[in-house]
């Protein structure tokens, strides 16, 4: 797959198919236009190109935007494109001064003249340009002046209800992570460094992995979760616990540690996904280590019990 930046050239093509969008976890609803453009395409025998954003436009226009958590960072969102058969990518450096170009401006400067185009195809509530004042109707019109197809695609519903982002972030924040399966498709996850921490948990006799994670990342409420672990090409199973230390320190910073069934190699340094399969329970403090110990065995005959249930 093919990743450009906005200054970068590129070999203008009016036979081209164009979406455009923030794609934040590339969910189920995405997936349908993904796929809806791949058909297109083939139909049409058209070029495919991808127009979406870096930063996410909320961190550039929202005063509170340090309270704004992705979720799918860039690689992540740009792994899922490749899956799902996509050959283009822009990546259009969002900017204060970019927000302010036109409907038209970002329509003329950005896919007619850059990319070329003969369909765009987008979303059902895709706003664009200015203030968001585009919407189907004004790409509708741009179609007709620039001599392109425009197609909406309808929402994708679950138990009647339309897939967004927000609705699997609010998931995503209140521990849901089972829930947030339909809606993304797959399981929520997460990719980081394996760093050292305290230990502690070596010493209790369940080591574990503390993982380094984007800061940009939107991470599941505190609590303790049935994950999945993949290494390279192995894949584990664990238990997670993202939260504080309540028992022993209670660390001023979030910790995301993950024990690894049947698991003991150094993996330092390495990069671990984390699937989130289940929450299990609310992170709490314990009277002692051997609280804490018995705990931690009832978590871990929990989780295995449970993935032998999805697995087998």
């Amino acid at each position: 797959m093919n990743v450009y930046s906005d200054n970068l050239e590129i070999e203008k093509n009016d036979r081209t198919i164009v979406t455009i969008g923030t794609f934040d976890g590339v969910h189920v609803g995405h997936v349908n236009i993904l796929r809806r453009m791949n058909e297109a395409a083939e139909k049409d025998n058209l070029r495919k190109f991808i127009v979406t954003f870096e930063p996410h436009p909320r961190t550039v226009l929202n005063s509170h935007s340090n309270e704004i958590h992705l979720l799918t960072v860039l690689d992540e969102k740009l792994e899922l494109f490749e899956n799902e058969s996509q050959e283009n990518v822009l990546l259009i450096n969002f900017t204060k001064e970019f927000s302010n170009l036109s409907s038209e401006e970002f329509v003329k400067k950005y896919i007619v003249d850059k990319i070329g185009v003969s369909h765009i195809m987008i979303g059902y509530d895709h706003k664009f340009g200015k203030n968001r004042d585009g919407d189907f109707n004004t790409m509708k019109s741009l179609g007709e002046k620039f001599n392109f197809k425009v197609t909406s695609v309808d929402a994708v519903k679950i138990d009647g209800i339309a897939v967004s982002s927000t609705k699997i972030r609010n998931s995503i924040n209140n521990g849901d992570v089972a829930g947030a399966v339909k809606y993304l498709g797959r399981y929520y996850s997460l990719v980081g460094k394996v760093v050292p921490g305290a230990e502690r948990g070596r010493i209790l006799g369940f080591p574990t992995a503390n993982i380094e994670i984007d800061e940009e990342k939107l991470i599941p409420k505190t609590g303790v979760y049935v994950v999945g672990c993949v290494l390279g090409n192995e894949k584990h199973y664990g238990v997670m616990n993202i939260g504080y230390r309540p028992t022993f320190e209670n660390s001023k910073h979030l910790v995301a540690e993950v024990h690894i069934f049947n698991f003991s190699r150094n993996i330092y340094d390495e990069i671990l996904k984390i699937e989130f399969i289940k929450r299990i329970r609310d992170e709490k403090k314990f009277a002692s280590a051997d609280e804490l110990i018995h705990q931690i065995e009832n978590d871990k005959k929990e989780a295995k019990e449970y993935i032998g249930k999805i697995v087998n």
